[in-house]
Formats: structure tokens, sequence, C-alpha cells
């Protein structure tokens, strides 16, 4: 076993025991040490856990390289879904227990180590411990990987939650619902359907495909006569409390992804790419089109990317990548002006400038920004 696992009443400690290899962390450690951390979460007789490695001389020392060989052969695209992907997904689990997570660092953490130490909410090091982050080298590893690599969409629904809800917590959003006096009727969901420009239709009729005669089918003849308007009628509070009902349903949340995916996050991300745009420059689509709405109408992403494009070449045609974002960006902030709900744009300025003015193109977290005025942080 690479996990061992030891009990003294509430508390369970967990040892990295690969002491030969100074703890290094393999794909099977990796695994085993998620399965604990789910049989931990699992029983309600455990309060806290401490996270240690066998032996004196390193609690972690990172990634163990000889083992990730056949990932390297199979190219990058490979080696970063199954190790870096299995990495933040273990870093972010330990962030995120719903238990306190105590390291004690008994000797080097490195890499990957290091990065476990800085997840868990207290750890607390023997005089001997030494740390070292990862490497800009590490950092490189993640060049070229799209906004459509799932570590990288979870990363850009933090960044939408953020300013949709003012959270990061984007899955707690399927339950969302509220008219926010912007013309367009309710907001609601993880991406803002809004019964009066149709999605929210288009939203309701996919679930209801997927489920005949879910609670929100009834709403379907309503909704096709708001559409359009900012009314309420044959809605009102009891298609709220339905609503909220509904997101209870693993059927409506994958019907709220679908759509999503659909009309907003597919488009823009295949633009991006096609306009020759890492990861920074298909957020920057991405957040536009959910807030402005996909079409070609000169306060439409289709208007904002085409006011962009006279003033910078797309890198796909031979222009600077970060001159023609500096372009879409400010084609976009003049838009958001001339509409009050949206006349606020720090979601641009505190936000994707930020990143942008970092040189961060490949939007590799650590990440931190503000929207209006919030301050908010993924480090992994």
């Amino acid at each position: 076993m690479t996990i061992r696992s030891e009990r003294d009443r509430h508390v369970v400690t967990l040892t990295i025991d690969r002491e030969k290899k100074l703890n290094a962390l393999d794909y099977p450690t990796i695994d085993a040490l998620l399965a604990e951390l789910d049989r931990i979460d699992a029983d309600d007789t455990v309060r806290a856990v401490i996270l240690t490695g066998a032996g004196g001389r390193a609690f972690s020392a990172g990634a163990d390289i000889p083992s990730l060989a056949a990932s390297v052969a199979g190219g990058p695209e490979r080696a970063l879904r199954e190790f870096v992907r299995r990495g933040h997904t273990l870093t972010r689990r330990i962030e995120e227990f719903p238990k306190p997570v105590i390291v004690a660092v008994n000797g080097l953490a490195f890499g990957g180590g290091c990065e476990i130490t800085e997840a868990a909410p207290l750890a607390v090091a023997a005089t001997s411990a030494a740390q070292a982050a990862p490497s800009p080298a590490a950092a490189v590893q993640l060049k070229g990987v799209g906004l459509d690599d799932p570590h990288k969409k979870d990363i850009a629904m933090q960044l939408v939650s953020s300013a949709e809800n003012s959270s990061l917590d984007w899955k707690a959003q399927y339950k969302y619902i509220e008219d926010i006096k912007d013309g367009r009727g309710y907001t609601a969901g993880i991406i803002g359907f809004c019964s009066g420009t149709g999605d929210m239709l288009d939203l309701v009729q996919h679930y209801t495909d997927l489920k005949p005669g879910n609670i929100l089918a009834k709403y379907l003849p309503a909704l096709k006569k708001v559409n359009g308007s900012e009314s309420h009628a044959g809605l009102g509070s009891a298609f709220e409390k339905d609503w909220a009902t509904a997101a209870k349903d693993t059927v409506f949340q994958q019907a709220q992804n679908d759509e999503r995916d659909r009309v907003y996050f597919n488009p823009a991300v295949n633009q991006a790419k096609s306009d020759g745009l890492r990861a920074l420059g298909q957020f920057a689509y991405y957040d536009a089109i959910v807030m402005h709405g996909p079409g070609n109408s000169s306060d439409s992403f289709g208007g904002i990317r085409a006011a962009a494009m006279k003033k910078a070449k797309t890198p796909a045609q031979g222009g600077d990548e970060a001159t023609y974002l500096k372009a879409f960006l400010d084609a976009r902030k003049v838009v958001m002006k001339k509409e009050e709900a949206h006349s606020d744009t720090s979601r641009v300025d505190t936000e994707q400038l930020v990143f942008l003015n970092a040189k961060n193109f490949d939007l590799n977290p650590p990440l931190k920004w503000k929207v209006y005025g919030d301050s908010y942080a993924i480090n992994s």
C-alpha cells in the first residue's frame, strides 16, 4: 500500500509510504490518497485528518518522474490528462475538504509535495523541513492547453461565477433565479439563462426532451409568450420555487451544462481557436458571449469581435495576440457602458486585463483578480 492509514479516536493519519522514493507521487499513490479522503469524508465519526510522509527525509519530493515515462511518451496532452489533472484534483480535494486537513511536513516538500502543503488549511513543519514550489518549467507543460481542457473549463466557470454570482462555487448556481431589472426578465442558472432572450425557453425545452413531465415542463407555454420581453406573465413565484426544486435534479443540471456548451462555450472557444487565441482569449470570447449573447449586431459578441478586428489583426491573420486582445476588450467595454446593468467594467478592467498585462495567455493558475471590488483567487 502506498498510503498507510492509522486511526486514533476521531483523527485519521494518512502517511505517504514510499520512503525509498522520498514519498514521490505516482499515479497509484495519488489515486490511493483520493480514495482514502473519500472514505474519510463518508465517515461521520472522523473529525480531522493528518497527512504526512514516511521516514524523516521527505514529506514528498513531488512527481515520481520515471513513473510518468509512458504518459510523456504519449505526448503532452496525455501527460496533462493523466498526471497534471490528477494533481489538480488532489490539491482541490484537500483545499475543499469538509474536515480539517493538517499536513505534517517532516523533511523535503518539493513540487507537488509543496502544492499539497499550500492546499491544506494548516501545515506544521519540522525544523528539518524544506519547501520548493514547482519551477517555471512545470508551468510550461500547461502551455497550449485550451479552455476546453476540463481543468481550464472549471477555471472559466469560476471566473464567470465570480462576476455573475459573487462566488467561485459555480455549481451552486443551478438553483439561482431572479430578475436583475435589465429588461431580460428572469436571469437564472449557471450561465444566466434569460426568460426574455429565448435561452431559458430552449433550456426548459431541452430538459423536457430529456425528462418529459418534469416540474418545469408546464411553464413552456408561458416561456414562449414572454420570450422577447421582460414580462413574468404565467411564471412568477411558483416558477421561481419550481426552478429551485428542479435544480436538485441531476438531469436538469445536465441540461444546463448542455445548453451552456451548445449556445455559449463551444461557439466561443471554437471561434477563438480559429482566431489563433490561447486560453485567455478563449475565455475573453466566452465571457463576452455570456453577457452580450451570440449574433452579429453591434452590441452582441459578433459585433464586438468585428469592432476589434477593425483595430487589430487576430493572431490567425498574423497579428499580435496581446494587441488584438486589448482591442477586443476595449471594444467590449464600449458596449458594456451603453447598458446601465453592465456599465461596471471591472470584470474586464480588474480581471481579464490583469491576466493580459501579466501575459498569462494560457490562463495558468495561480490567478488573482477583483470583480465589483471583491477579491478572488484560484491557486491551482
